[in-house]
């Protein structure tokens, strides 16, 4: 097995809370197996009064390369970084860290590849060019779909929440992409689902169930991204698949984000072959690229 780019077996690991149920171990450690890298990545369970603690302990091992964020920790972690990519700037959120520089002067960038996965799965289904976009949630995720939604043409799009003025800096960044961005409430959602073209489920499991009724027996509908794949289908996809509309494993997303992942934190390996993102495919029981 190859070694890091310092030298020496790397580390890496997903952080969130909780975290169990989180499938990146098996597509990080396909990659890094098909890289020929000995490198390990492990899922690590930080409750939110432990991130900072977390954090400062990262710097006193030159043997990180990469950390991947999850729920609840994109907008906290952020505020951890050294430095942050524009995206992440702009969004106010991130899913990635990378590590630079030797043992004592550590520094941690920021990064947001979710924004890349959400292109990706829905470029991959077909959903090239959206124009009537709707966002349902107003997380950390949701923030990476309107950015997503903007990388593929889309000026607009209507998110709805439960409480939109907890939501109010979508908009914001929304304005800074260059994308309209309306936060509505919850209540226009079924109204709202029947019409678009695309549809990005950000919610966790079950919170979107409600909108199954909402939508025509017999189609035609457009695309749904539900974000949430576990448990899969959800109440929502099932029910958008029988109306004739198309559906986007949330596990799609995951790949296409991973992908880039483990491109930053490996950039001396360069783009992944086929042959990588094929096995990373595979890990997680999705179609061959």
């Amino acid at each position: 097995m190859g070694a890091g780019p310092a030298g020496g077996a790397g580390r890496a690991a997903v952080i969130g809370h909780p975290i169990a149920h989180s499938k990146s171990p098996l597509l990080h450690a396909a990659a890094y197996s098909g890289l020929g890298l000995d490198w390990s990545y492990t899922a690590q369970d930080v409750a939110p009064e432990d991130l900072a603690a977390f954090v400062r302990s990262l710097r006193a091992d030159d043997r990180w390369r990469g950390l991947s964020v999850t729920m609840p920790h994109k907008a906290a972690m952020a505020a951890l970084t050294d430095a942050n990519t524009v995206l992440v700037e702009t969004l106010g959120v991130l899913n990635t860290v990378t590590f630079s520089g030797g043992p004592g002067r550590r520094v941690l960038t920021g990064h947001n590849t979710d924004v890349a996965g959400i292109t990706g799965a829905l470029a991959h289904a077909g959903a090239s060019t959206p124009r009537n976009c709707v966002v349902l949630g107003g997380g950390g995720t949701a923030a990476a779909a309107v950015a997503g939604l903007a990388g593929l043409g889309a000026d607009r799009v209507r998110v709805y929440v439960r409480q939109p003025e907890r939501a109010a800096g979508l908009a914001t960044a929304g304005a800074a992409l260059g994308m309209a961005v309306e936060v509505l409430p919850w209540d226009g959602a079924r109204a709202s689902v029947r019409a678009a073209d695309v549809v990005v489920s950000t919610l966790p499991p079950r919170a979107a169930d409600s909108l199954a009724t909402a939508l025509p027996a017999d189609g035609p509908v457009g695309v749904l991204l539900d974000a949430a794949y576990d448990p899969w289908p959800s109440v929502l996809s099932a029910a958008w698949a029988r109306a004739g509309g198309v559906v986007v494993h949330g596990l799609e997303m995951l790949l296409y984000q991973a992908i880039e992942q483990v491109s930053l934190f490996s950039p001396d390996a360069g783009p992944l072959p086929p042959a990588v993102i094929n096995r990373m495919c595979e890990a997680i029981g999705v179609p061959l690229r």
